[in-house]
This record gives structure tokens, C-alpha cells and sequence, in this order.
């Protein structure tokens, strides 16, 4: 049985990253949604550069690349950076990919207009080390873009017992519910880095009735889609933004 938090699972599932019929292509279902929400945060991404923390294959880093961003991507499996490296070649996107920790992330300081991650809070070694990252390489004045999961009963029943154990939608072990966070533990840390006007939303995939998750996941097995809504329900996952302080 594998550990929590195992994310061997990126490696070994690097070349299905961009096939169509592989489980893990649902991630790439959600950047529309993802960006509808991020938008209103940042309304023209051309000429900006970015980072995609933990960018995997590069499904958010193509998405940015082909909205006119200067997109750098680092994720620590070496897989699915060469898997991204070799698909941003193909669509004939100029993408910075390099391997990397969100610990350390290989960057000046005050390098990027934007810091993106998604999927990747609740899974990094150290979420504290990832925020003081973050804030540094970002200009002041950046915007820092998340989603993660909440650390709550219902997140354990849906993202693991639910999608882990028994529909097998998501790899038993890929997450860790002591890891999962809270969004005030996170505003609280993110406000500890000097992030400001922080907001978090609820990501609602899911509804609020096991009745409505089991239906909106006959919806996603039809129709590949999801029907998302950002509300104020964090029961479950969350987005959100935080702002570097201009230094004055």
C-alpha cells in the first residue's frame, strides 16, 4: 500500500500526461474554470512573466503561454518536465522548464509579475518554506494564484475516500488529508510573508449533497466538463489570490 502524499504517481504517469484518455487529463479540465476566477485578479496576461509552481506536464504553463505570458515552469519530477518540455515543442511554445522544489525555486528575487500554483499546496514538504519562496521571487506588487484542498471531513470523504478508494478516479496515496489546509491557516502564513488583500473562494466541484457529487461526477464521466462554482463554500477546495506589499 503506498504512503500518503506519494506523488511517485507524477513520474510514472508522465507520458499519459497529455493523452486525452488518461486519468490524469481531468486536471486539465479545470484551468478554464480556474482562470475564469483568476482573471478577475489579472486581466491581461500579455507580456507578464510567470511561474507555474509545480507545473507538471504543463497543462496551466501552455494554457498562460497561449494567452501572450512569458511562462517559466519547475516542477521536482523529471518526467513530467521532459514530457512538458517535449509537448511545449510540438504546439511551438517558448516555455522555461526546469526541475526544481518549491523550497527552493532557482530564481532571482523579484523575477516573476505572477506566481501561479495549483494543485501543489497540499502536497509540498514544507507549505512555510514554499510562501517565503513565492514572495521573494515575486515582483512587488505581484499577485500570488492558488487552489488547494481544505482539511475538513467532507474533503477527506470526497477527495480520498470518495475519488481514491472507491471510484479510482485519483491514484489510493497520491494525497495526505493531514495535509490539506485550512484557509485561515493559510491566510494567516501568507499574511506572515507580507502577502496582502488576500481573498478565498470556494472551488465547488462538487455541490454539497453526496447526491450532488455523485452527480456531478456522472456529469464529468459524460461530458468530460466540470460545472464549477466559486462561492463562499471552502469546505472542500478553494482558490484564492494574495498580493506582494509594494515596499514603500
Amino acid at each position: 500500500m503506498r504512503q500518503p502524499n506519494d506523488l511517485a504517481f507524477y513520474d510514472l504517469s508522465a507520458d499519459q500526461w497529455w493523452s486525452e484518455t488518461a486519468k490524469i487529463y481531468a486536471l486539465h479540465h479545470l484551468n478554464a474554470p480556474r482562470f475564469e476566477y483568476f482573471d478577475r485578479h489579472v486581466v491581461n496576461w500579455q507580456g507578464l512573466t510567470v511561474l507555474d509552481v509545480g507545473c507538471g506536464g504543463g497543462f496551466s504553463s501552455e494554457f498562460l503561454a497561449k494567452r501572450g505570458a512569458i511562462v517559466s515552469g519547475i516542477d521536482q519530477s523529471h518526467n513530467c518536465i521532459a514530457k512538458a518540455q517535449e509537448h511545449a515543442a510540438k504546439s511551438q511554445l517558448a516555455i522555461a522548464y526546469q526541475h526544481g522544489y518549491a523550497e527552493a525555486l532557482p530564481y532571482a528575487d523579484h523575477a516573476f509579475d505572477v506566481v501561479v500554483c495549483v494543485d501543489v499546496l497540499e502536497h509540498v514538504a514544507d507549505l512555510n518554506q514554499t510562501s517565503a519562496e513565492i514572495h521573494r521571487v515575486l515582483k512587488p506588487g505581484g499577485t500570488f494564484c492558488f487552489d488547494t484542498i481544505n482539511r475538513t471531513f467532507k474533503s477527506k470523504l470526497i477527495m480520498i475516500w470518495l475519488l481514491e478508494n472507491i471510484l479510482r478516479e485519483i491514484p489510493a496515496g497520491i494525497h495526505d488529508w493531514r495535509k490539506f489546509i485550512p484557509p485561515q491557516e493559510l491566510t494567516t502564513l501568507l499574511r506572515s510573508h507580507s502577502f496582502e488583500e488576500i481573498e478565498i473562494k470556494g472551488f465547488n466541484i462538487f455541490g454539497e449533497t453526496m447526491l450532488d457529487n455523485l452527480a456531478a461526477y456522472w456529469q464529468y464521466r459524460k461530458t468530460q466538463g466540470f460545472q464549477i462554482s466559486i462561492n463562499e463554500d471552502t469546505s472542500v477546495m478553494y482558490i484564492g489570490k494574495a498580493k506582494k506589499a509594494i515596499a514603500t
